[in-house]
C-alpha cells in the first residue's frame, strides 16, 4: 500500500496525529465518504459570487438594460479589471485600447458583457484551493471551451444561445466541488490521495455534486437538466434539448482542449443525429474552433 503522512491536528491546545486508516487505500476511503456526504447532502456548499448571482438575475429580467450592469461591475474594482481585460483581447476586437468600463459596454453590448461578468465573477469568487491551480485552471478551461461550442451548436440550431452558453459554462460545475471537497475529507481521515484518485473521485462525482450545488445556487431549470443529464441522456428519446447541446459541446471541448477525442470519433458522436445537425452542419461548427480557442484564452483567469 502507498504511504501516507499523518496529518497534524489542533485538539484543546495541544498538538495530536491523526494517523491514516490501515489497510484501506486513501482512494477508497474518500471514495466512500464522498457517496456518504452526497447521498445525504451534507456537503460544503459555497453562496456564489454576490455579481454573479445578481448578473443571472439580470438576464432573466426582461426589463433590465445595459447601464444596470455596467453599474453593477463598478461595484468591483477587480472584476471591472477583469472585463477590461478581456475586452481588450484579440477574441472581441477592439478598434483601438477600451480604457473604461462605459466604453467596453459599448463595444461588447449586454448579452457578451454578461457572460463576460459571469464567468470572471465564477472563476475568481467560489472555490480557492492552494496546490491545486492546476487542475481548477483546467476544469475552468474545459468549461469556457464547453460553453464556447454550445453557444455556436445553438446558433446553428437557431436556439437560445444564451442559455446554451450556461448550460455549457455550468454542466461540470460539481467538478471544483468535489475537488474541495476532497481536499477537506482528506484532512479529516488523515490520507493522501494521488493526482490520479483526485481525478477519477471527480469523474464519478461530479454529476450529483453539481445538482446540489444548482439547488443551492436556484440555477435555470434548462441548467440543472444539463448538469444531471448531459452524460447520460439516450439517443432517440423526446426530452430537453439543453443536455443534448451539452453533451456534443462537452466532447467537441474534450476535443480541443484535453485531446481526448479523435477527429473520426467525434463526427460519429450519437448527438449530431439527435440534434437534426447535418455534416455540413458539424464541418461548419468544428470550423469554429478558433473562435472557441479564442474565446478560452481570453477569458481564463
Amino acid at each position: 500500500m502507498r504511504a501516507t503522512t499523518p496529518i497534524t491536528l489542533l485538539m484543546n491546545g495541544a498538538l495530536a496525529t491523526a494517523p491514516p486508516s490501515v489497510g484501506v487505500q486513501p482512494c477508497a476511503l474518500l471514495r466512500g465518504a464522498l457517496a456518504t456526504r452526497l447521498e445525504r447532502g451534507d456537503v460544503e456548499l459555497p453562496l456564489p459570487p454576490r455579481v454573479a448571482t445578481e448578473v443571472l438575475a439580470l438576464t432573466r429580467d426582461d426589463t433590465a438594460d445595459i447601464g444596470r450592469l455596467g453599474k453593477l461591475l463598478h461595484q468591483d474594482p477587480a472584476l471591472a479589471g477583469h472585463v477590461l481585460r478581456i475586452a481588450n483581447s484579440p477574441a472581441y476586437l477592439p478598434r483601438s485600447p477600451i480604457v473604461s468600463l462605459q466604453q467596453a459596454v459599448t463595444h461588447l453590448g449586454f448579452t457578451l458583457l454578461s457572460e463576460i461578468a459571469l464567468v470572471a465573477s465564477m472563476q475568481s469568487g467560489v472555490f480557492k484551493l492552494r496546490g491545486y491551480e492546476s487542475e481548477l485552471r483546467d476544469i475552468w478551461q474545459h468549461a469556457l471551451a464547453s460553453g464556447g461550442f454550445a453557444r455556436e451548436i445553438a446558433r446553428k440550431l437557431r436556439s437560445n444561445v444564451e442559455s446554451a452558453f450556461l448550460c455549457g459554462l455550468m454542466h461540470t460545475i460539481g467538478k471544483p466541488l468535489v475537488l474541495q471537497t476532497v481536499v477537506n475529507e482528506s484532512g479529516k481521515l488523515g490520507v493522501a490521495a494521488s493526482r490520479d484518485d483526485v481525478r477519477q473521485l471527480i469523474d464519478q462525482f461530479h454529476i450529483p455534486a453539481g445538482g446540489l450545488l444548482a439547488k443551492r445556487w436556484a440555477l435555470p431549470g434548462a441548467v440543472c437538466d444539463a448538469i444531471s443529464s448531459y452524460a447520460s441522456y439516450t439517443s432517440g428519446t423526446a426530452g430537453p434539448r439543453e443536455p443534448v447541446i451539452t453533451a456534443l459541446a462537452d466532447r467537441l471541448a474534450f476535443h480541443l482542449v484535453d485531446k481526448e477525442t479523435d477527429e473520426t470519433a467525434l463526427r460519429a458522436h450519437r448527438s449530431w443525429v439527435d440534434l437534426n445537425l447535418y455534416p455540413e452542419d458539424a464541418e461548419d461548427i468544428l470550423g469554429r474552433t478558433d473562435t472557441v480557442r479564442g474565446l478560452v484564452e481570453s477569458m481564463l483567469l
